[in-house]
């Protein structure tokens, strides 16, 4: 097969399984549509559960009420579809990689899906639940406190994405090392730094307060300290690997 038809050929890989990807989606999510009310009330409930008993949230905009739920659907969906959206993507490119390479990916996209989750899960279940109820119990007696769910939805989403991604630190420490960017004695040698631009990152990605600062600031530096964890097992272990080849 030429060049040109072997690029060919792959761009039509390429559109097919976009195509399987997204058919997938709109099949869960038209699955989950007629539930898309209930979906939005999980969604909100780390909020509601802050508010004083009997309050709602507002939905300001004409299509709002509808909108809304239909996205936390779709996102929904999403989240549901994303194993196989995944294996799409591995099956794509797995071809054009060696043995070594497929040993060492497709933990490693395991183990990032399964972090950005728990950073999602982290945010949803635990600091939600203390920032809301912070926040609420010292706001004013004069004012009432009624969020915006176009508002929420936008702020929630922001912060699944900041817990998520900062979940993914230990991958990069460990993508850093075994590409030799950077070694393991280097990363404890920079700790000091970390800290301080664990705490600069918080403080730009969550609200302007101390403890949701704090409670995104702590991860990082936990998930980094396990990233040089790892780093260091998978370091020591290459040589042992080379060498064992090497008398192969």
């Amino acid at each position: 097969m030429s060049e040109p038809d072997s690029f060919l050929s792959h761009l039509v890989e390429l559109r097919d399984r976009l195509v399987r990807m997204l058919v997938v989606v709109i099949i869960i999510f038209v699955c989950l549509f007629p539930w898309a009310s209930n979906l939005f009330d999980l969604f909100a409930h780390p909020m509601m559960r802050a508010l004083p008993e009997g309050t709602r949230m507002l939905a300001t905009g004409v299509t709002t009420p509808f909108l809304i739920p239909v996205k936390v659907a779709m996102l929904a969906a999403v989240a549901i579809a994303l194993p196989y959206l995944l294996y799409q993507v591995w099956a794509f490119v797995a071809p054009g990689l060696y043995l070594h390479e497929k040993r060492f990916i497709l933990p490693l996209v395991a183990a990032s899906t399964l972090l950005f989750f728990a950073g999602v899960g982290f945010c949803y279940f635990f600091v939600f639940g203390v920032v809301f109820k912070f926040i609420y119990s010292i706001a004013p007696a004069s004012i009432t406190v009624a969020p915006d769910i176009e508002n929420y939805f936008n702020f929630v989403i922001g912060m699944f994405l900041a817990f998520g991604v900062t979940f993914e630190v230990p991958i990069v420490v460990i993508l850093l090392v075994r590409m030799g960017f950077v070694t393991v004695a280097k990363l404890r040698e920079i700790r000091p730094y970390v800290i301080v631009g664990a705490f600069i990152v918080a403080a730009v990605v969550t609200p302007p307060d101390v403890l949701s600062q704090v409670m995104l600031a702590v991860p990082i530096l936990v998930l980094y300290e396990s990233g040089i964890i790892v780093a260091a097992m998978i370091s020591k272990r290459k040589p042992d690997q080379s060498s064992a080849s090497s008398e192969a």
